[in-house]
């Protein structure tokens, strides 16, 4: 059996928005045609997409945001937000496609079936409790970390986030919670959505010095990015974890439309064979963000390929 499950099915697929909207339903497609062309699913083991009962969304967001979502997705119009986040019908049984697969992955990682998984349409980091933000109806990122301290009792989960955008609705959720041990690179919010995650940021209360934010320049490329990152796997390797979650977005990548970073697939291929040599052997790879289609493709084949391998 292969250490390395990916979850493919058109039901993910469905998280997305209509043109001229850069989160397209068309992403998956990006992804999964490239992940043929490179046989990968010779080295992996290919999963269904899983739904969820509404009930989980509520392990993260608040019960009146979860009626309203079922609301929306019912007539489809609107905005979700203030005008980044459409709405579309059926929004929520999109939206539980990619919680229940994010945690039905989660579960497996647990009981030992496989010691990585990726799920290219997830790592909606930007949603709130109490509502939606910058592409995200929902936030999975953080109704599997609410799981896996619930039903699994983890008192020690790294989430480590590489998407060019700071990853404010997973930090702010769990700002004073020490449970969750927190590493962010993104572009420095003075010059990208969503203006948050200063490197003064790193935690309140108890979990104070157990949350890194490292903000890039503009045109930041693999070279400083590496410079940078010992400090980050030093600052992980502080605490036990005992699962790790990681938001691989490609919209860190040079040429993304909507970013000004200069990343190259090699630096998420280095961060994600790092994170496979954690002692928990629990490492959970969501796709994120990513709008140039041949970019994310390659990025996250390249993700899959160095956890595969």
């Amino acid at each position: 059996m292969s250490d390395t499950c990916v979850y493919l099915g058109p039901e993910l697929a469905r998280y997305g928005f209509g043109d001229p909207h850069p989160f397209g339903t068309d992403r998956m497609g990006a992804f999964q045609r490239e992940f043929e062309r490179r046989e990968l699913q010779q080295h992996t083991r290919i999963l269904p997409p899983v739904s969820a009962p509404a009930e989980l969304l509520e392990l993260f967001h608040t019960p009146a945001y979860v009626q309203l979502l079922e609301e929306k997705s019912r007539t489809g119009e609107g905005y979700l937000d203030a005008g980044d986040t459409p709405v579309f019908e059926g929004v929520l049984e999109a939206s539980l496609t990619v919680a229940g697969t994010v945690c039905d992955a989660a579960d497996r990682l647990m009981a030992g079936e496989c010691t990585h998984a990726f799920i290219p349409i997830a790592g909606l980091h930007h949603a709130r409790r109490e509502g939606a933000a910058g592409f995200c109806a929902i936030n999975d990122c953080g109704v599997v970390i609410e799981h896996l301290k619930l039903s699994h009792g983890l008192k020690r989960i790294a989430y480590v986030d590489i998407d060019a955008h700071h990853g404010d609705g997973v930090f702010y959720a769990f700002e004073a919670d020490p449970a969750v041990i927190f590493v962010d690179f993104h572009e420095d919010g003075r010059f990208l959505y969503p203006g948050t995650g200063s490197a003064t940021e790193m935690g309140k209360g108890a979990a104070k010095g157990r949350k890194m934010n490292i903000p890039l320049p503009p045109e930041a490329d693999d070279r400083l990015f590496e410079k940078l990152w010992p400090a980050a796997w030093h600052f992980l390797n502080q605490y036990d974890v005992e699962f790790c979650i990681l938001q691989a977005g490609a919209d860190s990548i040079a040429g993304d439309p909507i970013t000004h970073l200069r990343l190259s697939s090699r630096t998420h291929r280095m961060v994600a064979a790092a994170l496979s040599t954690l002692p928990c052997q629990r490492l959970l790879v969501l796709g994120g963000g990513g709008y140039n289609r041949s970019n994310l493709s390659q990025t996250w084949n390249d993700v899959v390929q160095a956890l595969s391998a």
